[in-house]
């Protein structure tokens, strides 16, 4: 397979290395200095586009690789809330392909799925509040992360008792705090941690007074994104619209 990389991160680097590991051939990188190349025969001649960049980039990212009928595998996120609309209509019918998901890990994908199942059963139950708290290194834009608002956003729905999500605190290496954990009953607080190098950390807490359900997801690297992230380029090959961790894997 022909793979063209936006973005040439930490992200980019690790999904070159496993994607040619894998026998998957590197046609076109496009970085911050070098967007003429979305016209490049090389570009152009890619089966699918592996995209990190950035909430505001992404979305331009995809329109430029469109243009080139070529397909798209995106872990940016941000951009849903100004663009969601736009995406599916140019991913309708198979028109154009984007592949996209909050995070491309085979473990938050199976998390994601126990997520799901406990929220189930956990609406049975109101004598448990819950809230959830994710950790990223110091340089992540977003906040909560993109991962975070996906299960919670899967959560909400399965709970009867909450009916959104809400943005909390964000916590420092600095030690200052920003936002609020002020929140309604029915509302899911995420809170945000900023810290050191931390590839990424989910949790999902349930409290009443007699005792406490967590669950947690612990990245140890940004391998298991990168390798994800390939597998579904790989899947992506075969296949067109807009397509989810929820299509690859099967749970």
């Amino acid at each position: 397979m022909k793979i063209a990389l936006i973005g040439y991160g930490k992200m980019g680097h690790m999904v070159e290395e496993i994607a040619i590991a894998r026998g998957h051939e590197i046609v076109c990188i496009i970085d911050v200095d070098n967007f003429q190349d979305f016209e490049s025969e090389g570009f152009a001649s890619a089966d699918v586009a592996i995209e990190f960049t950035n909430p505001t980039a992404a979305y331009d990212n995809y329109l430029r690789a469109f243009k080139q009928n070529v397909k798209v595998v995106s872990g940016s996120t941000g951009w849903m809330k100004d663009h969601k609309a736009e995406v599916e209509a140019l991913t309708h019918d198979g028109k154009q392909t984007l592949f996209w998901a909050s995070n491309f890990s085979i473990g938050v994908a199976i998390f994601a799925a126990v997520n799901k199942y406990l929220a189930k059963i956990m609406n049975q139950f109101p004598q448990y509040d819950v809230e959830m708290e994710e950790t990223h290194h110091i340089h992540k834009l977003d906040a909560p992360s993109g991962t975070a608002i996906t299960l919670a956003e899967d959560l909400v729905e399965r709970i009867d008792r909450k009916s959104a999500w809400k943005a909390g605190t964000v916590k420092w290496d600095d030690n200052h705090v920003d936002g609020s954990d002020e929140h309604k009953p029915e509302e899911l607080l995420v809170n945000s941690i900023r810290h050191d190098e931390v590839p990424g950390i989910h949790s999902i807490c349930y409290d009443s007074e007699a005792d406490k359900i967590t669950i947690t997801h612990d990245a140890h690297s940004r391998q298991g994104f990168a390798l994800g992230a390939v597998l579904a380029a790989e899947y992506t090959n075969t296949h067109t619209g807009l397509l989810t961790t929820d299509d690859l894997f099967k749970f």
